[in-house]
């Protein structure tokens, strides 16, 4: 798995309240977009990505450790970890939260994908997005947790009243807003070639979807990648806090199937 990632503040606001952790050991990559302001954002997007990371790495070096929650029906053990993860990191924020008198607004939204043999493994809460770019279409495989989101799904406004609202902030699911949150979780079968793009808001309020596709195209690596969406949202106004993280999957050849590559390509040489 190649990965590149990218976070920026922005044009606009004053400190960065996203958050991101890379483990590659766990095939895990997250994403979190905090709320409440200054310090309560950054210490609630922080929170969320290291419970996270945490919970799944006491799981790696501890195969019995019990799932936090009801487990979820129709997907494999990895996604319920990460929904068990989320979980934790919800009662970690809210917590937090409630030291601080609960006056903070503190919450983050969050978007995690973990690679397992065939198959990405992603899960959210809140309006942070997984992408996946394959075959030169670029599909939304999250559902925004949001006002305007939910208003499209319901057929009263469309996708392009929506882009112009002015209640596109307004989510209807956090973490650290209640003590128990609903995680949603979603499997895809991993094909060669195929990129996953994380993003918070940051990046798809000012950059459209072909636009987005186009970058994932052109770009000849992952990191080539993140850095030209970052800098592309930031030339688009930069309105808010940006960060990417592209996974582009492309397993290395071996045996038979290499030294055939490597003969084709020596049978080509002029020289």
């Amino acid at each position: 798995m190649e990965v590149g990632a990218r976070s920026d503040t922005g044009r606009v606001r004053e400190n960065n309240e996203d958050s991101f952790r890379l483990a590659p050991e766990l095939n895990l990559f997250v994403l979190s977009d905090g709320m409440g302001g200054l310090e309560s954002g950054e210490r609630a997007s922080r929170l969320a990505t290291e419970a996270v990371l945490a919970h799944c790495r006491d799981a790696q070096a501890d195969a019995e450790l019990a799932v936090f929650g009801k487990r979820i029906d129709g997907v494999g053990d990895a996604s319920n970890r990460l929904a068990s993860a989320i979980r934790l990191a919800n009662q970690e924020i809210f917590q937090a939260a409630q030291d601080m008198g609960g006056k903070g607004g503190m919450g983050a939204t969050i978007v995690a994908v973990r690679f397992l043999e065939d198959r990405a493994c992603i899960a959210h809460v809140g309006d942070s997005r997984a992408y996946l770019f394959r075959d030169e279409q670029l599909n939304q495989l999250t559902e925004d947790h949001s006002f305007v989101a939910e208003q499209v799904r319901r057929g009263i406004i469309t996708p392009e009243q929506a882009g112009r609202s002015r209640m596109q902030n307004v989510l209807t699911r956090a973490l650290g807003v209640e003590q128990n949150v609903d995680v949603e979780v979603s499997e895809e079968l991993l094909r060669q070639g195929d990129t996953y793009l994380l993003c918070s808001d940051g990046l798809f309020r000012e950059l459209s979807e072909p636009q987005i596709a186009g970058i994932l195209q052109e770009a000849t690596g992952a990191q080539q990648a993140a850095d030209s969406l970052v800098e592309q949202a930031n030339h688009a106004g930069g309105g808010d806090n940006i960060t990417a993280i592209v996974l582009r999957y492309a397993p290395k050849q071996n045996g038979a199937i290499s030294k055939i590559g490597r003969w084709f390509k020596a049978s080509e040489d002029p020289s």
